[in-house]
């Protein structure tokens, strides 16, 4: 039996060669290529359905009613080993000791906070029992459970990282605990007895004139999200007087200016020159470059500390789940934050795999729709979109956001800037910067861009959610 090379088309008996080897005619043909490929393409979703907006000053103001509220109603923690501390000014979130700002007395009354190790299941307060401690969390997460309408016990809360309660104990003598708190998983919780706390007033003068006039109940008449009240009367019969009023506006309202990501794309002249067929080299080039910027963009649009998205929902719209990993459970709470038209859930991969497990656990098996032609996974008829710019921790654990898009909705909007000089795509411009002395041409790439949360009820986050939990 001869075996034929297929390269040289010899015969391993030595027979001469009959026709032109596979190799040889390969010098004489053209190949046929794809264009440069990038493993880092992603569907970028947010970039997508996020509606922009023409921002042609280079910054948005965000115009509100005026609001009273103030502070974001969580408490920060310093670590020095296994020892926590509440940092003295956050004590300022608790509403009756907000606005008071004595230093010396806050960093007091912070130094007289136990702190209390707790495990799965251990309970922290009891219903029924008399309240006499506010209690801080530092780490963890504790169910509020209570008395349901039927007489049952139910859920009435999740409370985790830097929450608190039971500030109530600062103001009143004889309060009753009306809930259980029991630990979900180990916890670390900072206490103050309000004997602690009592004896600070009587040494403090500023102290007790801030709680007096907290329990006289000073506080400026508002809706219930904080806005200044808008007096109207309705169902009246006859002629009474009318109230007068006015919608008053924030005179501080908040700015976002356009942020950039940019950079410079260096190409020889030699290769821009030689090397254009079949495929433009600079095209290529710009065209990955780009490609690169934008996935840059989203990242930024999400995780960005001024405008990104997880950094700017308002703390009373992030929930926390009730178990551990997301469950249809969870994504219903999530669509009651976010209950006036939502768009879309936005999460990563690995976060809808574990919310997938948990519905088939349940045998439920949601349905999809179709999104611009793509068919994909839905809750509520709310489609949920892949973006792995959305963090997982080391401890496996990543959030997953709800939100309302667009201007007339009062959602989350994207910002951009729209007729650029030299603009190559909407926000996006590509500028000669002139060729070197080493004959290297360069292009300055920029993308400009950042979002907007127009009101607090258009973005909301399921916090902390489980994504490996087996069983």
């Amino acid at each position: 039996m001869t075996v034929t090379d297929p390269d040289t088309s010899a015969t391993a008996a030595g027979n001469a060669q009959l026709s032109l080897g596979r190799a040889a005619a390969r010098t004489l043909a053209t190949t046929t290529k794809s264009v440069p490929q990038m493993q880092g393409i992603s569907s970028r979703w947010l970039l997508k359905l996020l509606p922009w907006v023409q921002v042609s000053g280079g910054a948005y103001r965000v115009n509100r009613r005026l609001s009273y509220s103030v502070g974001d109603g969580r408490v920060t923690f310093t670590t020095a080993g296994s020892q926590v501390r509440v940092i003295p000014p956050e004590l300022g979130e608790l509403p009756p000791l907000r606005g008071f700002d004595d230093e010396e007395v806050l960093s007091e009354l912070a130094g007289r906070f136990v702190q209390r190790e707790l495990s799965p299941g251990d309970a922290l307060v009891e219903f029924g029992h008399q309240a006499d401690q506010v209690f801080l969390i530092a780490h963890g997460k504790i169910n509020k459970i209570g008395v349901g309408a039927y007489g049952d016990q139910t859920v009435l809360a999740v409370l985790a990282d830097g929450e608190h309660f039971g500030s109530q104990v600062l103001v009143e003598d004889d309060a009753i605990w009306e809930f259980t708190a029991k630990a979900v998983t180990a916890c670390t919780v900072l206490s103050l007895p309000r004997n602690a706390f009592a004896d600070i007033v009587e040494r403090s003068d500023a102290l007790r004139e801030h709680i007096d006039a907290f329990s006289a109940g000073g506080s400026q008449a508002s809706n219930d999200h904080g806005e200044a009240l808008i007096d109207i009367s309705s169902g009246h019969d006859g002629e009474p007087l009318l109230p007068g009023t006015f919608v008053d506006y924030d005179t501080k309202p908040r700015e976002y200016e356009l942020s950039v990501a940019q950079t410079v794309l260096r190409v020889h002249t030699r290769v821009a020159d030689l090397y254009n067929q079949p495929m433009d080299q600079v095209e290529q080039q710009l065209r990955l470059t780009i490609e690169a910027l934008r996935e840059r963009q989203e990242h930024e649009m999400i995780n960005n500390s001024d405008f990104g998205l997880l950094h700017n929902a308002d703390l009373s719209k992030r929930i926390h789940t009730r178990t551990g990993p997301p469950t249809p459970d969870d994504f219903d709470e999530l669509l009651a934050v976010v209950w006036k038209d939502p768009g879309f859930f936005l999460a990563h991969p690995k976060a809808i795999a574990a919310f997938s497990r948990e519905c088939s656990k349940r045998g439920i098996y949601p349905d999809a729709v179709d999104l611009n032609g793509h068919q994909v996974p839905a809750w509520r008829g709310i489609p949920i979109l892949p973006c792995n710019k959305i963090p997982v921790t080391e401890t496996s654990t990543s959030s997953i956001l709800l939100m309302r898009t667009g201007e007339e909705a009062q959602g989350v909007v994207g910002l951009h800037q729209v007729g650029l000089p030299d603009e190559y795509q909407p926000g996006l411009n590509v500028r000669f910067m002139g060729i070197s002395e080493q004959a290297i041409l360069s292009y300055l790439v920029s993308a400009y861009y950042s979002a907007a949360v127009l009101v607090p009820d258009a973005l909301g986050i399921l916090e902390n959610a489980e994504l490996g939990r087996e069983g």
